[in-house]
């Protein structure tokens, strides 16, 4: 059968908070099976632990954050649920001393090269996927996303529209059959981006203010002012998919069925989401035992350690 999966070993890692600009330690630790994704704030008297839901979504400005009902906040969750949901990881304790996860380079790059030197351990219990049922489409303004059934796998979609002389027409838009492979290969490396006419908005309003060329793609009117350029000659759209993976994870289960969207972000991700898990009956929770798993596995291609290193 698929397993489900945690970290071998606890490890760390330390970095800057995109919005805070603050130093940020975060802790990883393995956690057994049926625990989900638990985030602890180890810089509050007492601890605060917030469990990653869709429902604990509830701030979507410029990152994903997961609040409580006291207003106690993690922010930019995003990139790390993408890796976790690359490499299959169902349980693990995550613990941080800063109201934000670190950047890192903007990426999702970091989180599975970090995870794949540590190890992954398969746990005894059966994977639990959600497979999509019915159509279920969220709009706003012009903007939608939707999730249909599929035959096999996670299949996505996306476009974007930004009319920018650095963001070629025929670059924005990008599909894919989901695996872990792929994801390490295609998309992880690809990084946040801002436009420098937005910077003076979002210092104003204490966002960003740990952003750099180091962690994020910044255009200016014309042009990318990264001198290293672009990882990808669609890093952009890339960027946004990798956004909507994490998004879509935020429940910690894997889903089989069809993405499609339209420029889509944060904010429309986490409404789709919730709108999908609202009635039973827009999924099946299913599970791959031994006779049924190999033929899974080509949808399911989750990393291990070996290829996660591979693929850098």
């Amino acid at each position: 059968m698929i397993k489900q999966r945690t970290i071998l070993k606890p490890v760390s890692m330390t970095g800057i908070g995109l919005h805070s600009g603050a130093k940020v330690e975060v802790a990883f630790r393995p956690a057994p099976a049926n625990t989900g994704l638990v985030y602890t704030r180890t810089d509050l008297n007492p601890a605060v632990t917030i469990k990653c839901t869709a429902d604990s979504v509830r701030d979507t400005q410029l990152c994903t954050a997961l609040v409580n009902d006291n207003g106690v906040r993690i922010s930019t969750v995003e990139h790390l649920t993408a890796a976790l949901s690359s490499l299959g990881i169902d349980n693990l304790f995550i613990d941080v001393n800063a109201p934000e996860i670190p950047v890192m380079d903007g990426s999702a790059q970091p989180f599975i090269y970090l995870f794949g030197t540590t190890g992954i351990k398969e746990l005894s219990a059966p994977k639990k996927f959600l497979r999509v049922a019915r159509k279920v489409r969220v709009e706003n303004e012009g903007k939608w996303a939707e999730l249909t059934p599929s035959e096999s796998g996670f299949h996505l979609d996306l476009q974007i529209d930004f009319n920018h002389p650095a963001m070629d027409r025929d670059k924005q838009h990008f599909a894919m059959d989901f695996t872990g492979q792929k994801f390490a290969s295609d998309v992880s490396r690809a990084r946040t981006f801002c436009f420098m006419r937005d910077v003076e908005f979002m210092h104003a309003h204490n966002l960003a203010l740990g952003g750099s060329l180091e962690n994020a793609v910044v255009l200016d009117d014309n042009r990318v002012i990264n001198p290293e350029g672009l990882r990808y000659e669609d890093e952009f759209v890339k960027h946004k998919l990798l956004d909507a993976i994490g998004d879509l994870y935020m429940d910690g289960h894997s889903i089989l069925g069809n993405f499609k969207a339209y420029k889509t972000g944060h904010d429309l991700n986490n409404r789709l989401l919730r709108a999908f898990l609202a009635d039973p009956k827009n999924y099946e929770v299913i599970e791959f035992t031994d006779e049924v798993a190999d033929s899974a596995e080509h949808a399911i291609d989750f990393l291990d350690s070996k290829k996660a290193l591979r693929a850098f």
